[in-house]
């Protein structure tokens, strides 16, 4: 069992809060009727969370903030470090408490955990094909919307880093922007006259072409130039004409197929919307322990 690539911090916030609240009430609305008519409100239970196929398991310490919504008297143990790579028939976590309470959490608890698995398992995919270079794999504002902190987590226990987590933390001047403004150079200068009292916001411009690279270059305030549809070779020219004046970074079209031609180019960044756009829930069940008397 191998260990993440780094510890990040579980985001637990009001939105991350909201999204369980919201999620419990879908699935659970009035009553859980199966539960209500054949288990004893009174009855107690404990249960295991089994992975059931390879992978990277993310997103256990929110099975007690899942379960605990739902009753005060939900203990959970969990069995593995957050990031480990688990093998089919792992372990990962226990539950005990009222037998209502873990049924009714059951659905929305695997659906947290499995969809943040899946998202660290693919990532971490990206991340081992470009394993000794010098580039690191980003992610991208491709998430599931409302999930924007569950999912750049995700990512990060996989072994990537979060590009900006949105419109508010990082500038980044992309085609339309660049369109709207008439060219780079008019964006970056309106940037810069309006981030005067905003140093610390870092900017990044898009590039579509050797001459937009030039161009980026001439221009002062500008942090990252991204090297955008590029092909390999087309990115290495980039990186030889930046120097290491700029931090680098290439986007569009990233395969698990051609990352690696990408890392080899010298270029510091390399952000996969694939990652969380089309990740793939990790398959993972929950089952009560027997004997137990309901």
């Amino acid at each position: 069992m191998t260990m993440m690539y780094r510890q990040p911090i579980f985001p637990v916030d009001s939105s991350v809060l909201r999204l369980i609240q919201f999620a419990l009430h879908e699935d659970i609305g009035t009553g859980d009727i199966t539960s209500d008519c054949c288990i004893p409100h009174t009855a107690r239970a404990s249960a295991r969370f089994i992975v059931k196929e390879h992978g990277v398991i993310c997103g256990l310490p929110i099975l007690p903030i899942i379960f605990r919504q739902l009753s005060d008297n939900v203990h959970v143990d969990t069995l593995v470090e957050e990031g480990s790579v688990c093998e089919a028939g792992t372990v990962v976590a226990k539950v005990e408490g009222p037998a209502h309470a873990l049924l009714s959490g059951e659905r929305t608890a695997l659906n947290f955990v499995q969809r943040m698995s899946g998202v660290a398992t693919k990532t971490r995919t990206y991340v081992d094909v470009i394993e000794g270079t010098s580039a690191q794999v980003l992610d991208t504002r491709k998430t599931i919307p409302g999930w924007r902190l569950l999912d750049k987590y995700a990512t990060t226990i996989g072994g990537a880093r979060n590009h900006r987590v949105g419109l508010f933390d990082m500038v980044m001047l992309k085609d339309n922007h660049i369109s709207a403004c008439g060219g780079i150079t008019a964006a970056v200068d309106r940037v810069i006259s309006e981030l005067r009292s905003h140093k610390a916001i870092r900017i990044e411009v898009e590039a579509h072409s050797l001459d937009d690279v030039a161009e980026v270059l001439q221009c002062s305030g500008v942090h990252r130039v991204m090297f955008d549809n590029f092909t390999p070779e087309l990115v290495a020219q980039g990186v030889r004409m930046v120097a290491h004046r700029l931090e680098t970074e290439a986007s569009g079209n990233i395969t698990l197929v051609n990352i690696r031609e990408y890392a080899q180019t010298g270029v510091d960044y390399i952000s996969v919307g694939a990652i969380t756009h089309s990740a793939v829930a990790l398959d993972i069940s929950m089952k009560f322990v027997l004997p137990r008397t309901l």
